[in-house]
């Protein structure tokens, strides 16, 4: 398969979910599904036997919900962080649970997500659980950096597979002056909106390219966390970079990607530039 999605699973409810977001995705997108297990070696027999039986469930679940998906699956070695960010490399995306069976019931979020959704080199998608609920639109928080340029174009992706309105969310920081600062007001109104405006204009040549997907946006004064997950309770998928502009050079994974992460219940994409991996 040439292009193909990978999920990761372990047997937990999590990664069942994610199985059914993986298998959905593939068949809208018209993609092969890899199905991955890391076994523990020093289960032995018996152990490998529940991993065998895993890989053959999570299969036997996506070819009852999708079946003109091509299936594979493959038994791996090795830490499952590791293992998952060497596979990001030839697939489209990497899909996984929230949390497996390893972590704590009180956890949103377990290390292994965040391991997998820091370092992926493209798309990592994170599934808490299934949802009966359909909003009808994704959202994307897009703030010009190089890391949102990339979820953009996932995101239009997404939108286009699902036909469904991609909504375009820019979020800005009312910087903070000493109260006797009054001499700033009119400066700081004129930084408003001159954001407020090249945000707006940075949404028109993605309209041009993509006339077959409804693109909607608006420009909010606020924290972009809050407001991405404020937007994301009405959405099929929220799409984030990695980091965004405020983020420092080092950080694998932004306060804001970070935060939606920990804090939404539909499915999130961090995603990030290729070159970054």
């Amino acid at each position: 398969m040439a292009r193909h999605i990978v999920v990761g699973v372990d047997g937990s409810a999590p990664a069942t979910a994610a199985v059914e977001w993986a298998a959905a995705d593939a068949q809208r997108r018209g993609l092969g599904l890899r199905i991955v297990h890391v076994c523990e070696q020093w289960l032995g027999e018996l152990g490998t036997e529940f991993c065998t039986g895993t890989l053959a469930a999570a299969a036997d679940r996506v070819r009852d919900l999708a079946r003109d998906v091509e299936v594979t699956t493959e038994l791996l070695p090795g830490n499952v962080i590791d293992v998952l960010i060497a596979e990001s490399a030839s697939a489209d995306s990497v899909v996984l649970g929230s949390r497996g069976l390893g972590g704590f019931e009180g956890m949103v979020v377990g290390s292994v997500s965040l391991g997998v959704a820091g370092h992926a080199a493209g798309p990592a998608v994170i599934v808490r659980g299934p949802s009966s609920t359909r909003h009808g639109r994704v959202v994307v928080g897009y703030d010009g950096s190089a890391h949102s340029e990339t979820a953009m174009q996932y995101a239009v992706e997404q939108a286009r597979a699902r036909e469904v309105p991609l909504h375009v969310v820019f979020a800005w920081q009312t910087p903070v002056f000493s109260p006797y600062a009054a001499a700033f007001s009119s400066l700081l109104e004129e930084a408003y909106e001159g954001d407020i405006r090249a945000a707006s204009e940075r949404v028109v040549p993605w309209r041009e390219k993509n006339p077959d997907v409804e693109i909607t946006s608006e420009q909010v004064i606020g924290h972009p966390a809050s407001v991405l997950i404020k937007a994301g309770g009405t959405a099929d998928l929220v799409v984030v970079g990695s980091r965004g502009l405020g983020g420092f050079a080092c950080a694998v994974l932004g306060s804001v990607s970070h935060a939606v992460l920990h804090h939404l219940t539909c499915p999130i994409a961090v995603v990030r530039p290729r070159t970054q991996a």
